[in-house]
């Protein structure tokens, strides 16, 4: 049901230990001018949005200081009331207005009336100031607004013209109401999801952040323990995984629990990771050597689909100190499945449900190298002649995977391309049309064309430069006679490339993507 807040209110609620910022929330931002330009808003009487609080019999483990100011425990029992919405107005009006708090930080900037403003709907008539920029003849604190004694004595000096000014100004926020919607619930996922709609329009929902405010517990802290595993994971040189923390939760519900939708992450214990963390720490560990050494996907940016790292994971979760030890029949398995999985989009949507299906897969083969595991299917999933390139899109991750496996030479230099630098850095400058875009531009052929995943090559910058806009049959001259078939070989570019029209060179190249994919989910 919809209620309504006077300031006065909210001063007392937050002031007494009602009204409190869960954990999962951000950090107050607001700069001073725009907690000014709030007081300004209210001034004038325009709305400033509605607040919805969660009131909870459920007291959250930890919780966050309002702003400056580290709140006092409720003064009646419970329930109290978590801010789900309106953190940043909230936190700005009571750190203009309470009196009785004192804040952890000098970082805060009090806000004044300007007297001498003019009546402007566009120009704000509150000022953040430091106390060396105050006129005490024009700039009046409104911090005293609520506090009827400190107020007196502020007015005491100012003209009487003014002092009906300001108490026309404070009445305005005397009687301000402020809208509120009060959510009404013990169900955890229930808070998630009105969470995540609230912050759909602006930041997503952190749900780590969200679990750690009601999953750890006084001898297991949820947020140290993955802390110390980021290090690791990063030393391990998969540093962009420690930016995905939902992944790591997925990977965590799907040791646990064999699924990894939303409400199963939620639904996560303090006591269920602590009892499986060494698991999870060698399932990931475990999923990222095997990444690396076997599947020569060196760095999680480079990674098509993240989401396939969950049942890897699940596949290397042990509590042996040395981790777990693969046949070289489950290998051969493992990389078909990764490859068909790349190939056929397979994480690209309906997540849940086939890392749920693959988690069981991949168990089943993990206890008897024999299994007869159900593999995805072999059909590749995008086309290699119409797919756009670009190195941070699905599709070009798993050509560039692809060719990483059979270690690309540059054409003029025959160099070998350091992939592990051009992967990990997400290079754009070793990645270039074979024909170049120049050239097929002067032949009139359209962007889509010419930007197609199997015009791309690695090559060299150096390579790259002597090459420029020449059309094919000019730089093919300056690859070396005895060393063209090796180079051109390399990058799956057809022998005679530089004697075809742009046409049938598409058609050739895109038949040798295809086998070297068909090789891989196959082999």
């Amino acid at each position: 049901m919809a209620e309504t807040l006077t300031i006065a209110k909210v001063i007392e609620r937050i002031g007494s230990g009602d009204i409190r910022i869960p954990a999962f929330q951000r950090n107050f931002v607001w700069e001073p001018d725009q907690v000014a330009f709030l007081l300004d808003s209210i001034y004038k009487e325009f709305p400033i949005g509605t607040i919805i609080l969660w009131k909870t019999d459920k007291k959250l483990t930890t919780e966050k200081n309002l702003g400056y100011f580290e709140l006092p425990e409720p003064r009646k029992d419970y329930p109290v009331n978590y801010v789900l919405d309106g953190q940043q107005r909230l936190t700005s009006l009571f750190s203009v207005f309470q009196t009785t708090l004192t804040p952890n930080s000098n970082e805060w900037v009090d806000i004044y009336f300007d007297l001498k403003s003019n009546e402007s709907i566009q120009e704000s008539a509150f000022l953040a100031l430091d106390d060396n920029e105050v006129d005490t003849e024009r700039h009046f604190p409104v911090s005293t607004f609520f506090d009827s004694v400190e107020y007196r004595k502020a007015t005491s000096s100012l003209t009487p013209e003014n002092q009906i000014k300001i108490d026309q100004v404070q009445r305005r926020f005397l009687t301000y109401i402020i809208p509120d919607i009060v959510f009404e619930t013990e169900d955890l996922n229930n808070v998630a999801i009105v969470f995540e709609r609230i912050n759909r329009a602006g930041t997503e929902l952190n749900v780590f952040e969200l679990l750690s405010a009601w999953s750890w517990s006084e001898s297991f802290d949820l947020v140290e323990k993955f802390d110390e595993l980021q290090e690791e994971i990063a030393e391990h040189g998969y540093e962009d995984l420690t930016k995905d923390r939902d992944l790591q939760l997925r990977v965590t519900a799907g040791i646990i629990k064999g699924n990894t939708s939303p409400k199963t992450v939620l639904d996560l214990s303090g006591d269920e990771i602590r009892a499986n963390f060494i698991k999870i720490r060698n399932g990931i560990i475990g999923a990222i050597d095997f990444l690396k050494r076997e599947l020569n996907i060196k760095h999680y940016k480079m990674l098509p689909f993240p989401g396939i790292i969950v049942p890897l994971s699940v596949f290397f979760a042990t509590t042996r100190a040395d981790g777990l030890n693969y046949t070289s029949l489950q290998k051969d398995k493992i990389s078909i499945w990764f490859w068909r999985s790349l190939f056929t989009r397979r994480f690209s949507a309906g997540v849940n449900d086939r890392q749920a299906f693959d988690i069981k897969e991949l168990l089943s083969l993990r206890n008897d190298e024999n299994y007869a595991f159900k593999f995805p299917e072999t059909d590749i999933k995008f086309d290699f002649d119409k797919s756009s390139f670009s190195s941070n899109n699905a599709n070009s991750k798993t050509l560039i995977s692809m060719l990483n496996t059979i270690s690309p030479k540059s054409l003029l230099s025959g160099a070998k391309i350091d992939l592990d630098k051009v992967l990990k850095n997400g290079s754009k400058h070793e990645y270039h049309h074979i024909f170049p875009k120049k050239h097929l531009e002067r032949l009139g052929r359209e962007r889509k064309e010419i930007n197609c995943l199997a015009n791309f090559c690695f090559l060299t910058r150096s390579d790259n430069n002597t090459i420029s806009d020449k059309s094919p049959n000019d730089y093919g001259k300056l690859i070396s006679d005895t060393s063209r078939s090796e180079y051109l070989k390399s990058a799956l570019i057809p022998e005679e490339f530089d004697e075809l029209d742009y046409d049938e060179f598409l058609e050739k190249r895109v038949a040798n993507l295809k086998e070297l994919a068909e090789k891989l989910m196959n082999k």
